[in-house]
């Protein structure tokens, strides 16, 4: 099986059980017998989807045509993962009891936001690795002292220096507590963050169980722009399975068109996603997009790096060192204009060992 193969054969498998025509392809598949599973573990690990293929395969009763020690190994991760994300919820609902009781309301976001809004139909699916949430300009600070007093005191991040063009505060831990938690006021990059941000979903917030989320619409936005925009996936032209994912079940929720059709400045990005996903996911009726000549382009280019990812590695890497150098230079002409972006680049590099990763990347 070549790379597209099993990118298709994975991608597909997760849509099995809303998509019939998906099933019969994955079922015909199996039967022939000549998967190359170590080939699928390796990419559906990488894009951390795994667990949720594992569910699609079971709920559809077609582990019979996997390998025991496969099999073993699946029902492994599985168990691990479902146990860490029992915990992630509980933990999730003990901050916003927290905050709540100080006036402060957290909006979660992302996958955290997906378990506790019931997404998935087994929350063994998704691969969660922070607790993220958002909150308005006024309670951000508040927010952070607040969770620091509770013991969130501990960064993860070697340098503990808030950038100013950070989207969120670095990440905090708590000794006794599975997760860390990620403290947004801000949901892009700092080019792009006027175009989706607090004020734009505010108004579409909804309650869950005492739990404040973003409506299905901003979800299924976020899902695509966390990594067309924050992870450079534009420029890449690749997916994220996992995102993509979330934007199919998202799709059943609200209308795929008009939910990136409401952010006008980025509905090329959004589109774009949207016509790779309608391509690995064998264009479900859910994922329509508008078809451009630049979106018949971006997709032309996502199906040639499937099919030589040889070449679409030394392309990523050309691209990896553009934007690097791009964000340095960017960064260095705001510390000349703002006095902010001086003061964080003066202690940044007081730290010896930001001097070594930096150089590390050239």
């Amino acid at each position: 099986m070549s790379y597209k193969d099993v990118f298709y054969f994975v991608a597909m498998c997760l849509t099995i059980s809303q998509e019939k025509k998906n099933r019969q392809i994955i079922e015909a598949r199996l039967k022939q017998n000549d998967i190359d599973w170590e080939f699928v573990v390796e990419v559906s690990t990488g894009h951390y989807v795994f667990p949720a293929m594992y569910c699609a395969l079971k709920r559809e009763g077609f582990l019979t045509y996997l390998p025991q020690e496969l099999l073993n190994f699946m029902e492994y991760v599985a168990d691990t993962n479902r146990d860490r994300n029992t915990q992630i919820i509980s933990q999730a609902k003990e901050l916003n009891t927290l905050l709540l009781s100080h006036g402060i309301t957290p909006i979660f976001i992302k996958g955290t936001a997906n378990l506790l809004a019931g997404l998935y139909s087994d929350i063994t699916e998704r691969m969660v690795g922070d607790i993220d949430f958002l909150f308005s300009s006024q309670d951000y600070p508040k927010a952070i002292q607040v969770l620091k007093e509770y013991g969130y005191c501990k960064t993860v991040e070697k340098n503990e220096f808030f950038s100013p063009w950070s989207k969120h505060y670095p990440r905090l831990v708590k000794e006794d507590k599975i997760a860390a938690i990620e403290i947004h006021n801000v949901l892009l990059v700092e080019e792009y963050r006027d175009f989706f941000n607090y004020d734009f979903i505010e108004k579409n917030i909804q309650i869950v169980n005492g739990v404040s989320l973003l409506s299905f619409s901003d979800k299924l936005n976020l899902s695509i722009l966390a990594y067309q925009i924050n992870d450079d996936g534009f420029h890449y032209k690749t997916i994220s399975l996992r995102n993509a994912y979330d934007v199919f079940l998202l799709s059943k929720k609200t209308a795929a068109t008009n939910a990136v059709n409401s952010i006008t400045t980025l509905s090329h990005q959004l589109h774009c996603f949207l016509a790779a996903c309608d391509e690995v996911f064998n264009s479900p009726d859910s994922l329509t997009y508008t078809q451009t000549k630049k979106t018949k382009a971006y997709l032309k280019l996502f199906k040639e790096q499937l099919t030589n990812p040889g070449k679409a590695k030394r392309r990523h890497t050309r691209i990896k060192k553009y934007l690097y150098l791009k964000h340095v230079l960017t960064s260095l002409y705001k510390c000349i204009i703002y006095k902010k972006y001086r003061t964080w680049l003066f202690y940044y590099f007081l730290d010896l060992n930001s001097w070594k990763r930096q150089l590390k990347k050239i």
